[in-house]
């Protein structure tokens, strides 16, 4: 089950919304899909991003796969602690394995995301 309070990109990313600022990740699909994860390449702090724009790559032990951003706006904070430690990708998808912290640039951006529930018909598919 995904968490019905994140919206979610057809890339497979989440977004947690506290206010101005929206908490990116891959989900747990992803993360299965992925298999175990051995490195993430994530832009710098203070860099902008377009909705589903590309902004990195993940690469497990059985490919590299791009990172789209499901919302745009400013980077104000990467998951640092994934450089050492990108398995916690996979440990814990939507908690410490986070990637970005966006400033949104513009909220209606999340009308083009999914809910929960759409986002599991998607991935049944």
């Amino acid at each position: 089950m995904n968490p019905e309070e994140l919206r979610y990109s057809k890339e497979h990313e989440w977004v947690r919304v506290d206010g101005d600022t929206a908490t990116v990740g891959i989900t747990r699909f992803a993360a299965d899909q992925l298999g175990d994860v051995v490195y993430v390449d994530l832009p710098d702090a203070g860099g902008d991003v377009e909705q589903f724009g590309k902004f990195g790559e993940i690469e497990s032990v059985k490919t590299v796969s791009d990172l789209f951003s499901p919302v745009g706006g400013s980077i104000v904070e990467v998951n640092e602690t994934l450089k050492d430690n990108p398995e916690k990708v996979n440990e814990d998808t939507y908690g410490d394995g986070w990637l970005l912290k966006i400033a949104i640039s513009d909220q209606a951006q999340l009308d083009n995301l999914m809910s929960a529930e759409a986002y599991e018909s998607h991935t049944a598919e």
